[in-house]
């Protein structure tokens, strides 16, 4: 895809995934393949256990299996792994390289993604012309981000009044049973772990989130 194409499709975008590299259950490329059949928009490995050759080597299963569904794929916080994997989007948090130096490595070319935890870091986020999209989040406490407070949905509620012209996704201990409340409170983009994750059907756990965010 081209980088104006790579925007387009993650402007369109309604539900991202997050997901470890399944090691332990050796079955990723299948998992990622009934995720993606039931509509996951973008796809993420986030796994700190990996060293960086196995995570290079994972990037070219996730960037392969992506492409057969037409989705995205994200490499997340190495600028360095998204440069050797050619990443088409790459998601930074706030302790992580800021957004001049990751452009200044990886040019104008890669749709980049910030984290955000209060409602100046979204509105810096929607400012910066070099953010393509923000999430807004923890809502709630979640294991992937240990020791990180939930913002609760008040916060998404005060993000979701401005109406950011940004993409931007809602992120944290969403799943099937929270999703109402995150719709109600504004947002129309959300970024999930464990609902797909830990489902045991994760293409029926995807559909019926993506059904619902298509709404």
């Amino acid at each position: 895809m081209t980088s104006d194409a790579v925007r387009a499709r993650l402007a369109d975008a309604r539900l991202y995934l997050c997901t470890d590299a399944r090691e332990d259950r050796g079955d990723l490329e299948v998992f990622l393949h009934r995720a993606l059949a039931g509509g996951v928009d973008v796809v993420q490995l986030r796994d700190k256990s990996l060293d960086v050759a196995r995570e290079l080597e994972l990037q070219e299963l996730v960037a392969r299996v992506a492409g057969e569904h037409g989705a995205l794929w994200a490499v997340n916080d190495r600028a360095d792994v998204a440069q050797l994997a050619g990443a088409p989007v790459v998601h930074m948090g706030q302790g992580d390289l800021p957004v001049p130096a990751v452009r200044s490595l990886l040019g104008p070319g890669p749709v980049l993604g910030r984290s955000t935890h209060s409602a100046a870091q979204a509105a810096a986020a929607e400012a910066d012309d070099d953010v393509d999209y923000f999430c807004v989040g923890p809502l709630w406490a979640t294991p992937t981000k240990p020791g990180r407070a939930a913002v609760g949905l008040d916060l998404l509620r005060e993000v979701a009044v401005t109406a950011p012209s940004t993409p931007w996704f809602a992120i944290g201990g969403i799943d099937e049973h929270r999703l109402d409340a995150v719709l109600d409170a504004g947002a129309r983009r959300v970024v999930v772990v464990r609902a797909i994750t830990e489902a045991p059907d994760p293409e029926r756990a995807s559909r019926r989130l993506r059904d619902r965010l298509a709404g």
